[in-house]
């Protein structure tokens, strides 16, 4: 009876345990399904995001600030 040599399954057996340059995985994304034609609109996607989130950030700071101010002048304008 003859043994017959298989290949084997995991082709970094002989690296050392600790060694830094492994073979890193693919990662699959969900995000990797979504067709994406064409990457400047989704730059500009992003660039309107942050538009507005900066905007939004000033009108919370404004906010912060203007609301006491008419709270306390509507409190003590009585007097």
């Amino acid at each position: 009876m003859t043994s017959i040599q298989r290949p084997s399954v995991h082709h970094d057996e002989n690296r050392p345990a600790n060694d830094n340059n492994a073979r890193v995985p693919e990662v699959l994304s969900v995000l990797d399904l979504i067709p994406s034609p064409d990457d400047n609109e989704i730059a500009e996607i992003v660039r309107r995001t942050e538009r507005l989130a900066m905007v939004l950030v000033i009108g919370m700071a404004i906010c912060l600030v203007v609301a006491p101010a008419v709270y306390l002048t509507l409190t003590y304008s009585s007097y």
